[in-house]
């Protein structure tokens, strides 16, 4: 019976940023899971390799090439979904920059990713499941940066704490409609996203990583990704407005 409840057949998922990384394996799970799942990113290439890794496990998957900033992409893509019990909204994007540089485009840019883009796709996504009465999950995607301060990551720590914000407020406006909304606040994880240092550098930063966590070791993409499920099935039915923190133990707050 434990196991059923991670079970997501007859069920359709939308993911967005799922052409690599924690979006891409997310989708993939989903999908062994026994969800039809639409997948939405800027990289058309991606969404192509992701859906045909969906196909070589058995599953079934639609691609949505579009970017997240844009509303009117994302509403037609969403409404275009015959049902919808799950929305996970990882796409995001990084900036490094101390806050004395930091300059208003690049504000602009990362909350427009990481916060408006996961708005966006939270209201098309409950507004579609209030209208057709479906009592779905919404899972965002934080960030551990939204527990501990760290210097460069002003814009991304402000947009990740805004969709906390935004995953509790929605949590109590929209329960009723029986539509649970939490979110997910990886640590480190190995992706294209973290990837950003040649060689040697890249090396010596997971490295630091992995000795900061009690458990030695930097994630994959695969850990947050069965966070995502979790969140997406009956599993977790009664949990809702929570931050879950696949972090390796790196922050333990309260």
């Amino acid at each position: 019976m434990a196991v059923r409840a991670y079970d997501l057949i007859g069920r359709t998922a939308f993911v967005t940023g799922a052409a690599s990384g924690i979006g891409r394996a997310s989708a993939v799970l989903l999908a062994e899971a026994g969800a039809t799942v639409h997948c939405a990113d800027r990289d058309a290439a991606g969404l192509h390799e992701t859906a045909t890794l969906i196909k070589d496990v058995g599953g079934t998957a639609r691609t949505h090439p579009l970017d997240v900033t844009d509303r009117d992409q994302l509403h037609q893509a969403i409404t275009s979904c015959e049902r919808l019990d799950v929305l996970a909204a990882v796409a995001g994007i990084m900036h490094s920059s101390p806050v004395l540089e930091t300059r208003d485009e690049d504000l602009d840019r990362v909350l427009g990713v990481n916060f408006k883009g996961v708005l966006y796709a939270c209201q098309e996504a409950a507004r579609l499941m209030i209208d057709r009465k479906t009592k779905g999950s919404i899972v965002t995607m934080a960030s551990g940066a939204v527990d501990t301060g760290g210097p460069g990551l002003l814009c991304y720590g402000a947009a990740k704490a805004a969709v906390v914000q935004l995953t509790k407020t929605l949590a109590t406006e929209i329960g009723r409609h029986g539509i649970r909304v939490n979110a997910v606040a990886p640590g480190w994880i190995r992706t294209p996203m973290t990837d950003r240092h040649d060689g040697e550098a890249q090396a010596h930063t997971e490295a630091l990583m992995a000795r900061m966590s009690p458990l030695g070791r930097v994630g994959e993409p695969e850990d947050i990704a069965h966070a995502v499920l979790y969140l997406a099935s009956d599993a977790s039915s009664f949990t809702t407005g929570q931050i879950l923190r696949p972090n390796g133990g790196v922050a333990m707050p309260w």
